[in-house]
């Protein structure tokens, strides 16, 4: 069985998952902020003990790939990498914008080809790193960080209808949305989504170089202090 454990960490949310076949087995989550250091490695260990497996019974270890938290994807990218390095087994990456498009495709009954995905990490101030999807999760543009104001909404296509979702979408205003805009609340960043898009990179042998590989940080961490 292709069992892969992945690890979340681009945001406040602390999430390990095991997957076999694309199938949710175990997971693990917290929400306790600046705990990334402590909590992941200590989940990664309760997972595999409570499984009876070890890290060489693995297919493959994923990781959210960013945009995010620059403290909370170098450590959890370090962890992965760590784990990779060790057992010889190879790393995924995921986006992370495009595990919360997941999300929110799942919280929606019926997806036309006119549905357009927006889903928003915080990135400070009035900014968020976004990237748009189409009705099949595929990328439409860049992740990029953009500022939410009355010219964003008015740059929206109104023969789209959109969903917006994120742990960046907090920053919208309901009163300003446009009637194409719907925005979904409660999505939160998992390991979950993670492991069950990772699978389809395992099939398609999509692995990052372990050595070279290093998130989508989108800001400088010297930019991101200044802030």
């Amino acid at each position: 069985m292709t069992k892969i454990l992945s690890i979340e960490s681009s945001s406040e949310v602390c999430s390990v998952a095991l997957h076999s076949i694309g199938k949710l087995i175990s997971i693990k989550e917290s929400s306790e902020k600046n705990n990334h250091s402590k909590t992941l490695a200590t989940f990664v260990s309760a997972i595999l003990d409570e499984n009876k497996l070890s890290v060489s019974d693995l297919a493959a270890i994923s990781v959210s790939g960013g945009p995010g938290s620059y403290t909370g994807l170098r450590i959890g990218v370090s962890l992965a990498k760590g784990l990779c390095y060790a057992s010889g087994k190879p790393l995924i990456q995921v986006n992370s914008l495009k595990s919360l498009a997941f999300k929110i495709k799942s919280e929606i009954y019926h997806v036309s080809k006119n549905t357009v995905f927006i889903p928003m990490i915080d990135a400070r101030r009035m900014e968020v790193y976004l990237e748009t999807f189409d009705c099949n999760l595929n990328s439409l543009s860049p992740a990029i960080p953009v500022i939410i104001d009355k010219e964003f909404f008015n740059s929206l296509n109104n023969e789209k209808i959109y969903y917006i979702g994120g742990n960046g979408a907090f920053k919208i205003d309901k009163k300003n949305l446009h009637d194409t805009v719907k925005k979904i609340e409660s999505i939160s960043f998992s390991a979950d989504s993670i492991g069950i898009l990772a699978y389809e990179k395992f099939i398609n042998n999509d692995f990052e170089n372990i050595a070279e590989y290093e998130p989508l940080y989108l800001k400088l961490f010297a930019e991101i202090l200044k802030k």
